[in-house]
């Protein structure tokens, strides 16, 4: 199917669409406003003989209120119990949209996984058993906001289509009383299932606890028991007691000893503990730490494990060897990020090497350039590979959240695999599960878009697709052009430069109004992949940043990207995986069927030629687990 080149305008003026602006009324006459001010001047003398009587009253009533999330005043969730911000203070101050619930409704996603109400965070213990792919992730049963944190727990036999299981942990004991927090899955080489996680305590200290299946034949893993003994782990000296969470998958040595790390930090340098056992109830930790990173602060949400750096398959967390890399990740408390580096594992000591120091955890690379965190990896021993969990998080206000009555998106599990051709990065990559959503497909062979223009695609639907693009490039002026550091570009989408941007403009309205722009933006050395959210939504009380990063091409290489839409969340991916952009959007008008999706370029010296082929996805259909019928 060819685009209808006649539709192009010459120019993107929408790409810098100017506000909207209301006209003026007319000015209040004098004598209004002599009246009013006289009032107020009455109202001020009455005001300075009852001030002690208001002090007081306020006293009272300061004594009184309610947590208000529109109030600067208020921590983020979650900070004064020691872990990272759940909520968006930089939000507080915004005043809701006027949603309906039309758009509300559109908001929610068809296959990305999220409970079927309130709150969700970190995923916890992803594994396989029997036939059943399992997650476990931070939940609040209670409301749309962060607290309460209980294990909550569903099965899918794909990793897409998810049914919902009863609450797996609950934080009933002292040791996990203020919450079930993160953590990992070992698989002990007798089937045996090993879980640990951290609590805090009735005195808000941050322990590590043990949990394990309570019959090890039941297939769906519905009842978990916590060790009698717990907790195995405390913060040892030197370390605070909010700053010891998250264990990590155990791996074993050559001694026969099992390893697991634990993120911590010692003043704002960033650092793995790392402990040694046999039976994962007594522990005793290393003189060595993992690895530590000046200036790059608390490290939770750790992951370590192999990558193989000549194959396509995943590795075993216990394996090493010569031709393995090892990737340390961090979810980095203070800039709310998830940073990765690639580097070797030294098992003599226990200790890691970052490959290139100036790209080491904190640092360099982000498993995600947008809007992601606390992400974990399992190994699908069935499948050969290693599979990994983000947390995407709202960027509305959380009046907004309560209303819709929830909050907070998995993304599409991802597979992970060293890139043998740059040698400096992982390759990111949807499962290929996601494809058994597919429907109908529609293709545009070499549309040719030329600077300044913008052009409609004509497909059914724009809101939950799965979209392959590539992009040739002809030079329309071979001048010499300084363009060696123009990055995203400061206005986004709409900074025009002579290669770039160009792209794709995902849930668009037909004004262009509303828009995402996914794109490429190209300087003399370096390329970069953005998505610009500041046109996704007329809505002001939802974050709207500018996502993106360089992005390495080799020579023999097309531009590609990959774009999986589903309603509020979209997920980039660029060469292959290389460089991934994770977005949340709200937009009021570009929803249902007034969604669109255009290719764009907004360079002034290039024109693109551009192939796509887009497919319809169906909905997961994602539901509690059917216990009345056989499975």
């Amino acid at each position: 199917m060819e685009a209808n080149l006649d539709h192009a305008p010459p120019q993107t003026p929408l790409l810098n669409h100017p506000p909207r602006l209301n006209e003026n009324g007319d000015k209040p006459s004098k004598g209004i406003f002599v009246m009013l001010y006289s009032i107020v001047f009455l109202l001020s003398l009455l005001a300075l003989t009852m001030i002690k009587s208001q002090n007081h009253l306020e006293k009272l009533e300061n004594s009184k209120r309610e947590s208000s999330p529109f109030d600067s005043n208020i921590s983020p969730r979650g900070l004064a119990q020691g872990v990272s911000p759940k909520s968006n203070p930089t939000l507080f101050q915004k005043v809701s949209y006027n949603w309906t619930n039309a758009m509300f409704s559109w908001q929610r996603t068809a296959f990305h996984f999220q409970p079927q109400k309130n709150w969700m965070n970190d995923p916890d213990g992803p594994l396989f058993h029997m036939g059943w792919y399992h997650l476990f992730y931070q939940y609040n049963p209670d409301s749309a906001v962060w607290g309460n944190i209980t294990w909550g727990h569903a099965v899918s036999r794909d990793m897409i289509h998810w049914l919902y299981l009863p609450i797996a942990m609950l934080p009933n004991k002292w040791y996990d009383i203020n919450g079930v927090w993160t953590g990992s899955a070992t698989i002990l080489p007798d089937g045996k299932i090993v879980m640990l996680y951290t609590g805090d305590t009735n005195q808000y200290v941050q322990v590590q606890n043990l949990a394990y299946p309570a019959n090890l034949s039941d297939p769906l893993l519905l009842d978990w028991v916590k060790y009698a003994g717990n907790p195995i782990l405390v913060p040892p000296p030197g370390i605070g007691s909010k700053d010891f969470r998250d264990p990590t998958t155990g791996w074993i040595g050559p001694d026969e000893k099992w390893r697991v790390a634990i993120g911590s930090k010692k003043g704002k340098t960033g650092l793995s503990l790392v402990y040694t056992t046999i039976d994962f109830i007594n522990f005793e930790q290393n003189d060595h730490y993992l690895h530590a990173v000046p200036g790059t602060g608390m490290w939770e949400c750790l992951d370590f494990y192999p990558v193989s750096i000549n194959g396509s398959k995943g590795l075993d967390t216990s394996v090493n060897g010569p031709h393995v890399k090892h990737v340390l990740k961090a979810s980095l408390d203070d800039a709310r990020v998830d940073s990765y580096a690639l580097g070797t594992y030294f098992v003599e000591n226990d200790t890691w090497v970052p490959d290139n120091p100036l790209k080491d955890v904190g640092i360099g690379l982000l498993l995600d350039y947008g809007r992601y965190y606390a992400s974990k990896t399992f190994y699908d021993k069935e499948n050969e590979r290693r599979i990994l969990w983000g947390w995407v998080n709202e960027t509305d206000i959380e009046s907004d959240d309560l209303r819709k009555g929830w909050a907070s998106l998995q993304t599409i599990p991802r597979t992970v695999l060293f890139d043998n051709k740059t040698g400096t990065n992982l390759l990111l990559w949807p499962v290929e599960e996601v494809e058994s959503l597919r429907l109908s497909s529609d293709e545009f062979e070499g549309v040719v878009v030329k600077p300044g223009s913008v052009v409609p695609l004509n497909i059914s639907l724009a809101t939950q697709l799965d979209i392959f693009a590539e992009f040739e490039i002809e030079r329309l002026n071979y001048e010499s052009i300084d363009e060696s550091n123009i990055g995203c570009g400061r206005g986004g989408a709409a900074d025009r430069s002579a290669f770039g941007p160009f792209g794709l403009l995902a849930i668009a309205d037909d004004s262009l109004s509303e828009q995402t722009p996914i794109y490429f933006r190209l300087s003399n050395t370096t390329t970069f992949f953005c998505v610009d959210e500041t046109r996704s939504s007329k809505a002001s009380d939802v974050a709207k940043p500018i996502y993106g990063s360089k992005v390495p091409i080799l020579s023999d290489e097309k531009l590609s990207m990959r774009v999986l839409v589903d309603h509020s969340i979209i997920e980039s991916f660029a060469q292959g995986g290389r460089t991934v952009i994770t977005s949340r959007i709200y937009p009021t008008e570009a929803i249902y069927g007034a969604a669109r999706l255009f290719v764009f370029n907004n360079a002034t010296d290039i024109n693109i030629k551009i192939s796509l082929k887009i497919w319809q996805l169906n909905s997961a259909f994602i539901r509690p687990f059917p216990f009345d019928q056989n499975q």
